[in-house]
């Protein structure tokens, strides 16, 4: 069985990039592609593809496409759509608080799992000194809080465009918090 939120949220930008970037560029649409990710896109494959984690034999990508909420706090600071390297840019979904497994269906077609956590790399002060402070803070209890966006890997193919609505379908059972992937 599953559960459905009903939820006012929407795609607000998509992005790629064919180079391995920090940012990627917004586009008037991206194909999400089955067990690849989004079309054109350096992070897209079946294998992990982000330069840091490749290896002789490189793990299956549950990197294949990052999402971000656009009501991330970046107080201070101008961040646009895809610069901090994210796929697609989210409004009305909390993104951080849905857990791992949950399926977002976005526009007509496509569907991505959630996968795990982003982890904010230094390259974020690179782009911004001083961004990776509103990333990454801790709890109270003093664990790790990372605030750079979700991955996930896509199970349905389909085109992605800004204003596309998104449908959260949150896992059976008992849910499993994200961490980082």
């Amino acid at each position: 069985m599953t559960t459905r939120l009903d939820t006012p949220a929407s795609v607000l930008a998509v992005s790629r990039s064919p180079l391995h970037a920090f940012s990627k560029v917004p586009q008037p649409e991206v194909r999400l592609a089955a067990g690849v990710g989004i079309e054109g896109d350096a992070h897209a494959g079946k294998d992990v593809q982000h330069l840091s984690r490749r290896a002789a034999v490189p793990p299956p990508n549950l990197r294949q496409v990052h999402l971000i909420h656009a009501e991330l706090a970046t107080a201070g600071f101008s961040v646009h759509p895809g610069e901090l390297g994210e796929n697609i840019t989210t409004r009305g979904v909390d993104l951080l608080s849905l857990p791992r497994g949950t399926r977002l269906h976005l526009g007509e077609q496509a569907v991505v799992e959630l996968t795990g956590l982003r982890n904010p790399c230094k390259q974020i002060d690179g782009f911004q000194r001083g961004l990776m402070r509103l990333l990454v803070g801790r709890a109270a209890d003093g664990t790790i809080v990372r605030k750079a966006g979700v991955m996930s890997i896509v199970l349905v193919s389909g085109i992605v465009r800004p204003d596309d609505t998104i449908d959260v379908e949150l896992p059976d059972g008992a849910h499993e918090a994200l961490a980082p992937v």
